[in-house]
């Protein structure tokens, strides 16, 4: 017993040293290199934050983008996904659910026309971004809304729209707060 007890004790000893002092100086050390000394990159509007650029926020009033939904209520401390299956009764009420929010809110789209990233929430549930196709089918509500052309806000639209990596890599895609900031700043 004794020649099995004490190797795990040390290994354990190893393991915490490693693991929870070494490993974790070096990633903070690696953090404090990054922007904003690892603290997320903040996004501030007439010297005021507004939000992260890489985390997904809420966004639910008819005159803004809608964002991405999210499994852990846009909280970063707690990201995750439903862990419910595609045929659970109760994630396929909460899609449904929101699909109705959605056609109500947008009148002039079909369901079929409905991106499953509008409905579905992400793995980690703080997905920051849309595909084109997600932020175009809701044009129509925000120029309502906001009583301007739909062509301009397709114009933004565009020149938000980040391209694949080297053209290839990746899809396009666009960041909700990014893009509802530049609609705020349309008179």
């Amino acid at each position: 017993m004794k020649q099995h007890i004490l190797p795990a004790l040390k290994l354990t000893f190893v393991c915490i040293v490693v693991f929870m002092g070494i490993y974790t100086l070096a990633i903070w050390g690696i953090a404090q290199a990054g922007p904003n000394k690892g603290q997320g990159e903040t996004v501030t509007v007439n010297n005021k934050v507004v939000g992260y650029k890489l985390e997904g926020q809420n966004f639910t009033a008819d005159n803004y983008f809608n964002s991405r939904p999210s499994a852990v209520g846009y909280n970063a401390a707690g990201s995750g996904g439903s862990n419910k299956g595609p045929s659970n009764p109760d994630y396929l009420k909460q899609v449904q659910d929101r699909v109705d929010s959605f056609l109500v809110h947008n009148p002039g789209v079909k369901k079929d026309d409905i991106p499953a990233e509008l409905v579905t929430a992400s793995g980690s549930g703080l997905d920051p971004d849309l595909s084109a196709k997600g932020a175009l089918v809701q044009v129509a509500r925000i120029a309502k809304a906001r009583n301007i052309s739909a062509e301009k806000i397709n114009s933004i639209v565009a020149q938000q729209t980040q391209k694949p990596l080297l053209g290839m890599l990746g899809t396009e895609k666009i960041n909700i707060l990014q893009l509802n900031i530049e609609l705020d700043k349309l008179k």
